[in-house]
């Protein structure tokens, strides 16, 4: 496939597009500084800026899919989707928030009192992303939330799925940005959540 990664020198945006070049994808790379994505045969690094639809639509165009891994006080839902839609490419998957995940049925993990408030901004504006999504009913969308921590760690290929529910173990919520990306590439090739979010950790 090829697959363009919005936001490729950030954490997830790195490991995603090392996932899809370990699978043998083809991967656009689009940052605001190409020069620190990750330098391969397979991908072709390209400055783009999230605030520019038009300019970012001529990037996205030929593509199989999209993959936004941008901050979401970075960046404007409609002004992504507005980019997709006009590149003509279906496939859009986002990196995810865990902030809306549920705790409990009813009780989502942001509204918590020990969510941290150094956090909040940006959680709630990734809560306001996936309901932008939700709205979108021409596109197939994925959102993809982690687990509570994400953390540079080993690529272990094990990890546990669920809609809404924030997926915790005996010693908390987490997953490692490599298996986060192994998860996230597994829906670029199987797609089993077609406008919908799901989550993923250990």
């Amino acid at each position: 496939m090829n697959v363009a990664v919005i936001g490729a020198t950030g954490r997830a945006g790195r490991e995603i597009t090392a996932e899809l070049v370990r699978r043998g994808h083809s991967v656009t790379a689009i940052a605001r500084h190409p020069d620190r994505a990750l330098s391969d045969p397979q991908v072709k690094r390209v400055a783009g800026d999230v605030a520019d639809p038009d300019g970012l639509a001529k990037l996205l165009t030929d593509h199989d899919a999209v993959v936004s891994a941008v901050h979401f006080l970075d960046c404007d839902p409609a002004k992504l989707v507005s980019a997709v839609r006009a590149a003509g490419v279906s496939r859009y998957l986002v990196v995810g928030g865990a902030a809306s995940l549920e705790v409990a049925p009813g009780k989502r993990l942001i509204d918590q009192p020990n969510f941290p408030k150094e956090y909040e901004a940006e959680a709630r504006a990734g809560i306001a992303f996936l309901d932008y999504l939700r709205s979108v009913d021409d596109l197939d969308w994925t959102f993809l939330s982690p687990a509570a921590l994400l953390f540079e760690g080993p690529r272990l290929g094990t990890f546990r799925l669920d809609r809404d529910m924030l997926v915790a173990n005996a010693e908390g919520s987490s997953i490692s940005f490599a298996d986060y990306a192994i998860a996230f590439v597994d829906e670029i090739e199987h797609p089993h959540h077609i406008r919908q979010r799901f989550a993923v950790g250990y």
